[in-house]
Protein backbone atom coordinates (compact mmCIF):
# COMPACT_ATOMS: atom_id res chain seq x y z
CA UNK A 1 0.00 0.00 0.00
CA UNK A 2 1.62 3.59 -1.23
CA UNK A 3 1.64 6.14 1.29
CA UNK A 4 1.00 8.75 -0.69
CA UNK A 5 1.33 12.71 -0.30
CA UNK A 6 0.78 15.67 -2.14
CA UNK A 7 4.37 16.16 -2.75
CA UNK A 8 4.85 12.12 -3.86
CA UNK A 9 1.39 12.42 -5.93
CA UNK A 10 3.01 15.52 -8.22
CA UNK A 11 1.06 18.61 -6.94
CA UNK A 12 2.07 21.45 -8.08
CA UNK A 13 1.04 25.32 -8.10
CA UNK A 14 0.15 25.02 -11.59
CA UNK A 15 -2.93 22.74 -10.63
CA UNK A 16 -3.61 23.78 -7.13
CA UNK A 17 -4.11 27.74 -8.14
CA UNK A 18 -6.78 26.34 -10.31
CA UNK A 19 -9.20 24.70 -7.16
CA UNK A 20 -11.18 26.92 -4.93
CA UNK A 21 -10.70 27.17 -1.04
CA UNK A 22 -14.11 24.81 -0.79
CA UNK A 23 -12.80 22.47 -3.81
CA UNK A 24 -12.34 18.67 -3.00
CA UNK A 25 -9.17 17.22 -5.61
CA UNK A 26 -6.93 14.49 -5.66
CA UNK A 27 -5.44 12.90 -8.92
CA UNK A 28 -6.55 9.83 -10.83
CA UNK A 29 -4.15 7.02 -10.30
CA UNK A 30 -5.75 4.35 -12.37
CA UNK A 31 -8.22 4.00 -15.58
CA UNK A 32 -10.82 1.99 -17.72
CA UNK A 33 -14.21 1.36 -18.39
CA UNK A 34 -15.66 4.74 -17.24
CA UNK A 35 -14.30 4.27 -13.99
CA UNK A 36 -11.64 6.29 -12.01
CA UNK A 37 -9.09 5.24 -9.05
CA UNK A 38 -8.47 8.93 -7.39
CA UNK A 39 -6.26 8.97 -4.85
CA UNK A 40 -5.73 11.86 -2.32
CA UNK A 41 -2.84 11.61 0.97
CA UNK A 42 -5.89 10.79 3.19
CA UNK A 43 -7.78 8.24 0.84
CA UNK A 44 -8.57 6.39 -2.24
CA UNK A 45 -11.64 6.94 -3.86
CA UNK A 46 -13.82 5.00 -7.12
CA UNK A 47 -15.19 7.97 -9.36
CA UNK A 48 -17.06 8.14 -12.50
CA UNK A 49 -17.87 11.36 -14.12
CA UNK A 50 -21.09 13.20 -13.21
CA UNK A 51 -23.66 13.35 -15.61
CA UNK A 52 -23.16 16.89 -16.26
CA UNK A 53 -19.71 16.36 -17.15
CA UNK A 54 -20.88 13.21 -19.23
CA UNK A 55 -23.12 15.87 -21.13
CA UNK A 56 -20.51 18.55 -21.77
CA UNK A 57 -17.70 15.99 -23.13
CA UNK A 58 -17.49 15.47 -26.89
CA UNK A 59 -13.63 14.46 -27.64
CA UNK A 60 -11.98 11.50 -25.69
CA UNK A 61 -9.54 14.37 -24.45
CA UNK A 62 -12.53 15.61 -22.38
CA UNK A 63 -12.57 13.09 -20.22
CA UNK A 64 -10.01 12.32 -17.31
CA UNK A 65 -7.22 9.88 -18.17
CA UNK A 66 -4.47 8.58 -15.66
CA UNK A 67 -2.27 11.45 -14.23
CA UNK A 68 -5.05 13.77 -13.88
CA UNK A 69 -6.12 15.55 -11.77
CA UNK A 70 -9.94 16.56 -10.73
CA UNK A 71 -12.30 18.27 -8.52
CA UNK A 72 -14.90 15.60 -7.06
CA UNK A 73 -17.68 15.54 -4.42
CA UNK A 74 -17.09 12.02 -2.24
CA UNK A 75 -20.41 10.70 -1.77
CA UNK A 76 -21.44 10.22 2.10
CA UNK A 77 -19.91 7.14 4.14
CA UNK A 78 -18.82 5.42 0.83
CA UNK A 79 -15.62 5.25 -0.79
CA UNK A 80 -16.98 6.79 -3.92
CA UNK A 81 -16.82 9.97 -5.79
CA UNK A 82 -18.31 12.02 -8.62
CA UNK A 83 -15.89 13.82 -10.81
CA UNK A 84 -17.12 17.24 -11.98
CA UNK A 85 -14.35 18.96 -14.12
CA UNK A 86 -10.48 18.23 -14.67
CA UNK A 87 -7.72 20.73 -13.93
CA UNK A 88 -5.99 22.13 -17.10
CA UNK A 89 -3.20 19.54 -18.26
CA UNK A 90 0.17 20.87 -17.66
CA UNK A 91 1.57 18.14 -20.30
CA UNK A 92 -0.82 15.22 -21.92
CA UNK A 93 0.67 12.00 -23.75
CA UNK A 94 -1.07 10.76 -26.79
CA UNK A 95 -1.24 8.99 -29.94
CA UNK A 96 -3.55 8.80 -33.10
CA UNK A 97 -5.75 5.75 -32.33
CA UNK A 98 -6.01 3.02 -34.56
CA UNK A 99 -7.78 3.15 -37.63
CA UNK A 100 -8.54 5.54 -40.50
CA UNK A 101 -9.96 8.34 -38.27
CA UNK A 102 -8.51 11.96 -36.33
CA UNK A 103 -9.27 10.54 -33.16
CA UNK A 104 -6.51 10.97 -30.35
CA UNK A 105 -5.86 8.15 -27.77
CA UNK A 106 -4.97 9.47 -24.33
CA UNK A 107 -2.24 7.69 -22.54
CA UNK A 108 -1.26 9.82 -20.14
CA UNK A 109 -1.24 13.55 -18.49
CA UNK A 110 0.50 15.99 -16.45
CA UNK A 111 3.92 13.81 -16.91
CA UNK A 112 7.13 15.29 -16.38
CA UNK A 113 9.22 12.42 -17.82
CA UNK A 114 9.25 9.13 -20.24
CA UNK A 115 10.83 6.02 -20.58
CA UNK A 116 10.94 5.05 -23.68
CA UNK A 117 11.59 1.14 -23.27
CA UNK A 118 13.26 -0.69 -25.85
CA UNK A 119 14.58 -3.91 -26.15
CA UNK A 120 18.43 -4.27 -27.52
CA UNK A 121 17.22 -8.09 -28.83
CA UNK A 122 16.12 -9.28 -31.92
CA UNK A 123 13.37 -5.96 -31.69
CA UNK A 124 15.63 -3.34 -31.72
CA UNK A 125 14.23 -0.63 -34.34
CA UNK A 126 15.66 2.98 -34.54
CA UNK A 127 13.09 3.78 -36.81
CA UNK A 128 10.20 2.45 -33.93
CA UNK A 129 12.43 4.82 -31.37
CA UNK A 130 12.36 7.80 -33.67
CA UNK A 131 8.30 7.62 -33.65
CA UNK A 132 8.17 7.20 -30.16
CA UNK A 133 10.73 10.36 -29.57
CA UNK A 134 7.96 12.34 -31.52
CA UNK A 135 5.40 11.42 -29.49
CA UNK A 136 7.13 12.49 -26.17
CA UNK A 137 8.11 16.00 -27.69
CA UNK A 138 4.76 16.38 -29.05
CA UNK A 139 3.57 15.88 -25.55
CA UNK A 140 5.66 18.28 -23.58
CA UNK A 141 7.67 15.90 -21.37
CA UNK A 142 11.43 15.03 -20.80
CA UNK A 143 12.27 11.78 -23.07
CA UNK A 144 14.71 9.12 -21.69
CA UNK A 145 15.47 5.72 -23.47
CA UNK A 146 15.75 2.50 -21.52
CA UNK A 147 17.09 0.13 -23.57
CA UNK A 148 16.49 -3.72 -21.91
CA UNK A 149 17.59 -6.58 -22.38
CA UNK A 150 21.18 -6.32 -22.17
CA UNK A 151 21.83 -9.52 -21.63
CA UNK A 152 20.26 -11.32 -24.82
CA UNK A 153 21.88 -8.15 -26.53
CA UNK A 154 25.51 -8.41 -28.80
CA UNK A 155 27.26 -4.60 -28.95
CA UNK A 156 25.69 -3.28 -26.47
CA UNK A 157 27.65 0.07 -26.47
CA UNK A 158 27.35 0.29 -30.05
CA UNK A 159 23.57 -0.37 -29.65
CA UNK A 160 23.60 2.62 -27.19
CA UNK A 161 25.73 5.20 -29.67
CA UNK A 162 23.17 4.39 -32.44
CA UNK A 163 20.54 5.43 -30.05
CA UNK A 164 22.25 8.68 -28.84
CA UNK A 165 23.05 9.53 -32.40
CA UNK A 166 18.91 9.56 -33.18
CA UNK A 167 18.29 11.61 -29.93
CA UNK A 168 20.42 14.60 -29.85
CA UNK A 169 20.70 15.47 -25.87
CA UNK A 170 18.82 12.57 -24.73
CA UNK A 171 19.94 10.37 -21.79
CA UNK A 172 20.61 6.94 -22.82
CA UNK A 173 20.10 4.03 -20.16
CA UNK A 174 21.05 -0.16 -21.02
CA UNK A 175 20.25 -2.43 -18.29
CA UNK A 176 19.69 -5.88 -17.88
CA UNK A 177 16.60 -6.31 -16.14
CA UNK A 178 17.52 -10.43 -15.14
CA UNK A 179 20.57 -9.24 -12.87
CA UNK A 180 19.83 -5.79 -12.60
CA UNK A 181 23.09 -4.56 -13.98
CA UNK A 182 22.34 -1.03 -14.55
CA UNK A 183 19.39 -0.43 -13.12
CA UNK A 184 21.07 2.24 -10.55
CA UNK A 185 22.13 4.60 -13.11
CA UNK A 186 18.51 4.97 -14.21
CA UNK A 187 17.98 5.94 -10.85
CA UNK A 188 19.25 9.73 -11.23
CA UNK A 189 16.46 10.13 -13.41
CA UNK A 190 14.12 9.09 -10.29
CA UNK A 191 12.95 12.82 -8.82
CA UNK A 192 10.55 13.14 -6.17
CA UNK A 193 7.65 15.09 -7.10
CA UNK A 194 7.91 14.03 -10.63
CA UNK A 195 5.78 12.19 -12.92
CA UNK A 196 7.16 9.77 -15.07
CA UNK A 197 5.51 7.06 -17.68
CA UNK A 198 6.96 4.25 -19.37
CA UNK A 199 5.88 3.77 -22.99
CA UNK A 200 7.03 0.70 -25.61
CA UNK A 201 6.55 -2.31 -27.56
CA UNK A 202 4.81 -5.43 -26.15
CA UNK A 203 7.25 -7.35 -24.67
CA UNK A 204 9.77 -4.64 -23.88
CA UNK A 205 10.30 -4.74 -20.57
CA UNK A 206 8.15 -2.12 -19.22
CA UNK A 207 6.23 -4.10 -16.55
CA UNK A 208 9.76 -5.98 -15.28
CA UNK A 209 11.46 -2.18 -15.09
CA UNK A 210 8.09 -1.43 -12.99
CA UNK A 211 8.66 -4.27 -10.51
CA UNK A 212 12.94 -3.72 -10.70
CA UNK A 213 12.07 0.10 -9.61
CA UNK A 214 9.39 -0.13 -7.18
CA UNK A 215 10.89 -3.31 -5.61
CA UNK A 216 7.86 -5.79 -5.71
CA UNK A 217 5.95 -7.61 -8.18
CA UNK A 218 3.39 -5.01 -8.63
CA UNK A 219 3.39 -6.16 -12.75
CA UNK A 220 2.49 -9.43 -13.95
CA UNK A 221 5.36 -10.59 -16.69
CA UNK A 222 5.26 -12.86 -19.70
CA UNK A 223 8.09 -14.61 -21.66
CA UNK A 224 8.22 -13.17 -25.46
CA UNK A 225 8.14 -15.29 -28.32
CA UNK A 226 11.28 -16.60 -29.31
CA UNK A 227 10.85 -16.34 -32.96
CA UNK A 228 10.39 -13.35 -33.27
CA UNK A 229 10.86 -11.87 -29.82
CA UNK A 230 7.32 -10.15 -29.47
CA UNK A 231 5.30 -9.91 -26.07
CA UNK A 232 2.19 -10.64 -25.18
CA UNK A 233 -0.07 -7.29 -23.67
CA UNK A 234 0.67 -8.20 -20.02
CA UNK A 235 -0.52 -4.19 -19.35
CA UNK A 236 -4.00 -3.80 -20.26
CA UNK A 237 -4.71 -0.73 -18.37
CA UNK A 238 -2.72 2.71 -17.72
CA UNK A 239 -1.96 2.54 -14.18
CA UNK A 240 0.38 4.93 -11.25
CA UNK A 241 2.44 3.74 -8.90
CA UNK A 242 4.84 5.33 -6.07
CA UNK A 243 8.44 4.38 -6.54
CA UNK A 244 10.62 4.50 -2.98
CA UNK A 245 12.86 7.57 -4.30
CA UNK A 246 9.76 9.77 -4.36
CA UNK A 247 8.16 10.20 -8.10
CA UNK A 248 5.23 8.48 -9.58
CA UNK A 249 5.68 6.30 -12.32
CA UNK A 250 2.92 5.31 -15.19
CA UNK A 251 3.01 1.99 -16.80
CA UNK A 252 0.74 1.94 -20.02
CA UNK A 253 -0.12 -1.59 -22.25
CA UNK A 254 2.34 -2.18 -25.00
CA UNK A 255 2.04 -1.40 -28.25
CA UNK A 256 2.21 -3.15 -31.56
CA UNK A 257 2.34 0.32 -33.89
CA UNK A 258 2.49 3.77 -33.28
CA UNK A 259 0.39 6.30 -35.40
CA UNK A 260 1.49 9.69 -35.22
CA UNK A 261 0.11 12.27 -33.66
CA UNK A 262 1.59 15.71 -34.01
CA UNK A 263 2.48 18.22 -36.00
CA UNK A 264 5.43 19.19 -38.69
CA UNK A 265 6.78 21.33 -35.54
CA UNK A 266 7.51 18.00 -33.11
CA UNK A 267 8.94 16.77 -36.37
CA UNK A 268 11.68 18.22 -36.23
CA UNK A 269 11.87 18.59 -32.43
CA UNK A 270 12.68 14.69 -33.30
CA UNK A 271 14.77 14.71 -35.97
CA UNK A 272 17.38 18.39 -34.40
CA UNK A 273 20.17 17.10 -35.77
CA UNK A 274 18.33 17.36 -39.54
CA UNK A 275 16.73 20.14 -38.88
CA UNK A 276 20.05 22.08 -37.73
CA UNK A 277 21.91 20.55 -41.03
CA UNK A 278 18.82 22.09 -42.97
CA UNK A 279 20.14 25.67 -41.84
CA UNK A 280 23.42 25.03 -44.12
CA UNK A 281 21.49 24.09 -47.14
CA UNK A 282 21.92 26.47 -50.12
CA UNK A 283 18.38 26.96 -50.53
CA UNK A 284 15.75 28.14 -47.89
CA UNK A 285 13.11 25.24 -49.41
CA UNK A 286 16.03 22.47 -49.73
CA UNK A 287 13.52 19.52 -50.19
CA UNK A 288 17.03 17.14 -49.46
CA UNK A 289 16.64 15.76 -52.38
CA UNK A 290 18.84 16.41 -55.58
CA UNK A 291 19.10 20.49 -54.93
CA UNK A 292 22.54 21.88 -55.02
CA UNK A 293 24.49 22.53 -52.82
CA UNK A 294 22.10 20.44 -49.96
CA UNK A 295 24.21 20.30 -46.53
CA UNK A 296 21.86 17.15 -45.04
CA UNK A 297 23.07 15.07 -48.06
CA UNK A 298 26.46 16.19 -48.09
CA UNK A 299 26.43 14.61 -44.19
CA UNK A 300 24.92 11.58 -45.66
CA UNK A 301 27.71 11.41 -48.24
CA UNK A 302 30.41 12.07 -45.20
CA UNK A 303 28.75 9.33 -43.00
CA UNK A 304 28.01 11.87 -40.35
CA UNK A 305 24.23 11.14 -41.23
CA UNK A 306 22.45 7.79 -42.26
CA UNK A 307 19.94 8.01 -45.51
CA UNK A 308 17.59 6.00 -43.29
CA UNK A 309 16.94 8.37 -40.48
CA UNK A 310 16.58 10.73 -43.66
CA UNK A 311 13.91 8.33 -45.30
CA UNK A 312 12.15 8.24 -41.81
CA UNK A 313 12.15 12.00 -41.54
CA UNK A 314 10.23 12.14 -45.17
CA UNK A 315 7.60 9.79 -44.16
CA UNK A 316 7.08 11.04 -40.57
CA UNK A 317 6.14 14.42 -42.52
CA UNK A 318 3.88 12.64 -44.60
CA UNK A 319 2.05 11.27 -41.97
CA UNK A 320 1.72 14.80 -39.77
CA UNK A 321 0.62 16.38 -43.22
CA UNK A 322 -2.20 13.51 -43.84
CA UNK A 323 -3.21 13.91 -40.45
CA UNK A 324 -3.47 17.59 -41.14
CA UNK A 325 -5.54 17.03 -43.82
CA UNK A 326 -7.65 14.59 -42.68
CA UNK A 327 -8.85 16.30 -39.40
CA UNK A 328 -9.69 19.67 -41.92
CA UNK A 329 -11.26 17.80 -45.25
CA UNK A 330 -12.15 14.00 -43.91
CA UNK A 331 -10.06 10.68 -44.78
CA UNK A 332 -11.94 9.94 -48.41
CA UNK A 333 -10.91 13.72 -49.31
CA UNK A 334 -7.65 13.90 -48.20
CA UNK A 335 -6.86 10.29 -49.89
CA UNK A 336 -7.58 11.78 -53.24
CA UNK A 337 -5.71 15.37 -52.34
CA UNK A 338 -2.65 13.21 -51.89
CA UNK A 339 -2.58 10.22 -54.04
CA UNK A 340 -5.39 11.44 -56.96
CA UNK A 341 -7.98 9.44 -58.36
CA UNK A 342 -5.55 6.54 -59.61
CA UNK A 343 -4.27 6.28 -56.03
CA UNK A 344 -0.54 7.60 -57.29
CA UNK A 345 0.66 10.97 -55.58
Amino acid sequence: MENWTWNSLGLQDFFANQTAVDEIYGRVIKAGSGHYLIQTPEKLYDGQVSGKFHFHSADPRDYPCVGDWVIFTPLTGEDKAVINRILDRKTILMRHAAGDNTKEQLMAANVDVVFLVNALDKDFNLRRMERYLMQVYESGAKPVFILTKADLAEEVQDKVKLVEAIAPGVAVYAIDSLSGSGVDEIKKELIEGQTISLIGSSGAGKSTLINLLTGRELQKTQEVRASDQKGKHTTTHREMFLLPEGPAIIDTPGMRELQLWGDSDTVDMAFSDIDALSENCKFRDCKHGSEPGCAVNEAIEKGVLTSERLKNYRKMLREVERLDLKEKYGAHKTNRMLYGPKGIR
